[in-house]
Protein backbone atom coordinates (compact mmCIF):
# COMPACT_ATOMS: atom_id res chain seq x y z
CA UNK A 1 0.00 0.00 0.00
CA UNK A 2 1.02 3.80 -0.56
CA UNK A 3 -0.33 6.26 1.52
CA UNK A 4 0.42 9.80 0.05
CA UNK A 5 -0.34 12.89 2.00
CA UNK A 6 -1.77 16.51 0.55
CA UNK A 7 -2.37 18.99 3.48
CA UNK A 8 -4.41 17.39 5.95
CA UNK A 9 -5.85 14.76 3.20
CA UNK A 10 -4.66 11.46 2.55
CA UNK A 11 -5.07 9.35 -0.55
CA UNK A 12 -4.38 5.51 -0.08
CA UNK A 13 -3.31 2.97 -3.02
CA UNK A 14 -4.01 -0.42 -2.02
CA UNK A 15 -4.47 -4.03 -3.60
CA UNK A 16 -7.80 -4.57 -0.95
CA UNK A 17 -10.09 -2.20 0.11
CA UNK A 18 -12.03 -4.25 2.05
CA UNK A 19 -11.12 -3.84 5.45
CA UNK A 20 -10.66 0.12 4.81
CA UNK A 21 -14.25 0.19 3.83
CA UNK A 22 -15.82 -1.19 6.52
CA UNK A 23 -13.55 0.60 9.12
CA UNK A 24 -13.29 4.35 7.63
CA UNK A 25 -15.03 7.11 5.78
CA UNK A 26 -13.95 8.43 2.59
CA UNK A 27 -14.46 8.10 -1.04
CA UNK A 28 -13.29 4.82 -2.86
CA UNK A 29 -12.63 4.05 -6.42
CA UNK A 30 -11.62 0.87 -8.39
CA UNK A 31 -9.18 2.47 -10.69
CA UNK A 32 -10.41 1.80 -14.36
CA UNK A 33 -8.00 3.81 -16.65
CA UNK A 34 -5.36 6.62 -16.35
CA UNK A 35 -7.93 9.48 -18.20
CA UNK A 36 -10.79 8.75 -15.33
CA UNK A 37 -7.73 8.06 -12.55
CA UNK A 38 -6.53 12.14 -13.59
CA UNK A 39 -10.13 13.45 -13.35
CA UNK A 40 -10.32 11.50 -9.79
CA UNK A 41 -7.45 13.42 -8.74
CA UNK A 42 -8.64 16.65 -9.86
CA UNK A 43 -12.16 16.09 -8.42
CA UNK A 44 -10.53 15.26 -4.89
CA UNK A 45 -8.56 18.54 -5.46
CA UNK A 46 -11.44 20.15 -4.93
CA UNK A 47 -13.59 18.02 -2.48
CA UNK A 48 -11.68 19.65 0.32
CA UNK A 49 -14.21 17.82 2.48
CA UNK A 50 -13.37 14.55 1.97
CA UNK A 51 -10.17 14.05 3.89
CA UNK A 52 -9.28 10.31 2.28
CA UNK A 53 -9.22 8.97 -0.42
CA UNK A 54 -8.88 4.80 -1.52
CA UNK A 55 -8.00 3.99 -4.61
CA UNK A 56 -7.86 0.27 -5.01
CA UNK A 57 -6.93 -2.23 -7.67
CA UNK A 58 -5.21 -5.65 -7.93
CA UNK A 59 -1.83 -4.39 -9.75
CA UNK A 60 -0.53 -2.14 -7.10
CA UNK A 61 2.14 -1.47 -8.66
CA UNK A 62 0.53 -0.40 -12.13
CA UNK A 63 -1.83 2.24 -9.91
CA UNK A 64 0.90 3.52 -8.86
CA UNK A 65 2.75 4.39 -11.56
CA UNK A 66 -0.49 6.15 -12.85
CA UNK A 67 -0.81 7.89 -10.41
CA UNK A 68 2.49 9.36 -10.39
CA UNK A 69 2.09 10.27 -14.23
CA UNK A 70 -0.43 12.81 -12.99
CA UNK A 71 2.15 14.65 -11.19
CA UNK A 72 5.55 16.16 -11.56
CA UNK A 73 8.08 14.06 -9.93
CA UNK A 74 10.67 15.24 -7.21
CA UNK A 75 12.98 13.40 -5.32
CA UNK A 76 14.55 14.13 -2.15
CA UNK A 77 16.32 12.98 0.88
CA UNK A 78 16.76 13.34 4.28
CA UNK A 79 17.52 11.71 7.62
CA UNK A 80 16.56 10.98 11.70
CA UNK A 81 19.34 11.91 13.17
CA UNK A 82 20.29 10.16 16.91
CA UNK A 83 23.06 11.75 18.99
CA UNK A 84 25.00 9.86 21.92
CA UNK A 85 22.02 10.75 24.35
CA UNK A 86 19.86 8.67 21.66
CA UNK A 87 18.01 12.15 21.24
CA UNK A 88 16.46 12.95 17.69
CA UNK A 89 17.01 16.12 16.09
CA UNK A 90 14.12 18.21 14.89
CA UNK A 91 13.93 21.60 12.84
CA UNK A 92 11.92 24.12 12.55
CA UNK A 93 10.94 25.21 8.95
CA UNK A 94 8.70 27.78 8.08
CA UNK A 95 6.81 27.45 11.49
CA UNK A 96 6.41 24.03 11.66
CA UNK A 97 8.43 20.81 12.82
CA UNK A 98 10.31 18.80 10.62
CA UNK A 99 13.47 16.48 9.51
CA UNK A 100 16.27 17.65 7.63
CA UNK A 101 15.73 17.47 4.29
CA UNK A 102 16.60 18.39 0.44
CA UNK A 103 15.71 17.34 -3.00
CA UNK A 104 18.11 14.85 -4.72
CA UNK A 105 20.68 16.03 -6.68
CA UNK A 106 20.91 14.64 -10.95
CA UNK A 107 23.83 11.59 -10.30
CA UNK A 108 23.30 11.69 -6.96
CA UNK A 109 22.72 8.64 -4.64
CA UNK A 110 19.86 8.56 -1.93
CA UNK A 111 22.52 8.39 0.88
CA UNK A 112 24.94 10.95 -0.63
CA UNK A 113 22.01 13.07 -1.10
CA UNK A 114 20.39 12.88 2.68
CA UNK A 115 24.06 13.49 4.21
CA UNK A 116 24.58 16.44 2.22
CA UNK A 117 21.04 18.29 3.09
CA UNK A 118 21.50 17.49 6.42
CA UNK A 119 24.80 18.72 6.94
CA UNK A 120 23.74 21.71 5.10
CA UNK A 121 20.60 22.36 7.04
CA UNK A 122 21.55 21.25 10.10
CA UNK A 123 26.08 22.06 10.34
CA UNK A 124 26.47 18.09 11.44
CA UNK A 125 29.39 16.54 9.36
CA UNK A 126 30.46 14.04 11.72
CA UNK A 127 27.58 11.65 10.52
CA UNK A 128 27.30 7.65 10.21
CA UNK A 129 24.23 6.64 7.79
CA UNK A 130 22.31 3.42 8.75
CA UNK A 131 19.70 1.83 7.57
CA UNK A 132 17.33 3.39 4.85
CA UNK A 133 13.98 3.88 6.70
CA UNK A 134 9.76 4.03 4.88
CA UNK A 135 9.50 6.69 2.49
CA UNK A 136 6.89 9.61 2.78
CA UNK A 137 4.93 10.97 -0.39
CA UNK A 138 3.25 14.25 0.00
CA UNK A 139 1.38 16.54 -2.96
CA UNK A 140 1.51 20.25 -2.71
CA UNK A 141 0.90 23.05 -5.30
CA UNK A 142 3.49 25.18 -6.81
CA UNK A 143 3.10 28.18 -9.27
CA UNK A 144 -0.10 26.51 -9.79
CA UNK A 145 1.18 23.02 -10.91
CA UNK A 146 0.39 20.13 -8.66
CA UNK A 147 3.42 18.19 -7.96
CA UNK A 148 4.29 14.56 -6.14
CA UNK A 149 7.41 14.76 -3.87
CA UNK A 150 9.02 11.50 -2.40
CA UNK A 151 11.51 11.39 0.48
CA UNK A 152 14.07 8.78 1.05
CA UNK A 153 14.59 8.89 4.85
CA UNK A 154 18.03 6.92 6.61
CA UNK A 155 18.52 6.77 10.16
CA UNK A 156 21.79 8.48 11.20
CA UNK A 157 24.19 8.79 14.27
CA UNK A 158 26.65 11.84 14.99
CA UNK A 159 28.95 11.29 18.04
CA UNK A 160 29.66 14.78 17.91
CA UNK A 161 29.18 17.37 20.95
CA UNK A 162 29.32 20.15 18.37
CA UNK A 163 25.53 22.73 18.41
CA UNK A 164 23.70 22.05 15.43
CA UNK A 165 23.25 25.41 13.52
CA UNK A 166 19.50 25.96 11.80
CA UNK A 167 20.34 26.98 7.80
CA UNK A 168 18.62 30.42 8.24
CA UNK A 169 18.39 30.60 4.13
CA UNK A 170 16.60 27.56 3.91
CA UNK A 171 13.58 29.46 6.56
CA UNK A 172 15.50 26.93 9.38
CA UNK A 173 14.81 28.97 12.23
CA UNK A 174 15.37 26.20 15.20
CA UNK A 175 17.43 22.58 15.44
CA UNK A 176 16.41 21.32 19.07
CA UNK A 177 17.87 17.95 19.96
CA UNK A 178 14.44 16.35 21.38
CA UNK A 179 14.08 13.25 24.18
CA UNK A 180 12.08 10.20 22.41
CA UNK A 181 9.70 11.06 25.22
CA UNK A 182 8.80 14.59 24.26
CA UNK A 183 8.03 13.97 20.53
CA UNK A 184 4.82 13.91 21.17
CA UNK A 185 5.08 17.35 21.64
CA UNK A 186 5.57 18.40 18.39
CA UNK A 187 2.59 17.05 17.17
CA UNK A 188 0.00 19.83 16.78
CA UNK A 189 2.74 21.69 14.52
CA UNK A 190 4.16 19.29 12.29
CA UNK A 191 3.25 17.18 8.74
CA UNK A 192 0.85 14.47 8.77
CA UNK A 193 4.02 12.68 6.91
CA UNK A 194 6.06 13.34 9.60
CA UNK A 195 3.45 11.91 12.13
CA UNK A 196 3.36 8.96 9.61
CA UNK A 197 7.10 8.37 9.54
CA UNK A 198 7.41 8.42 13.58
CA UNK A 199 4.51 5.79 13.90
CA UNK A 200 6.69 3.97 11.65
CA UNK A 201 9.62 3.67 13.88
CA UNK A 202 7.34 3.32 17.12
CA UNK A 203 8.97 6.64 18.00
CA UNK A 204 5.96 8.06 19.78
CA UNK A 205 4.71 7.07 23.37
CA UNK A 206 1.75 8.38 24.78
Amino acid sequence: MYKVFFQDRIIYVTEDFRSHFFNDYGLFYKYYDQDELADLLKLFGILTKIKKLYIFHKDLEQVWSGLKTCFINIEAAGGLIFNQQNQILVIKRLGKWDFPKGKIEEGESRERAALREVNEETGISDLEIGAPLKATYHIYIKDGKAILKTTYWFQMHTSGTIDPMPELEEEITETVWFDRKDLQLILGNTYLSIVDLLQSQDLLTF
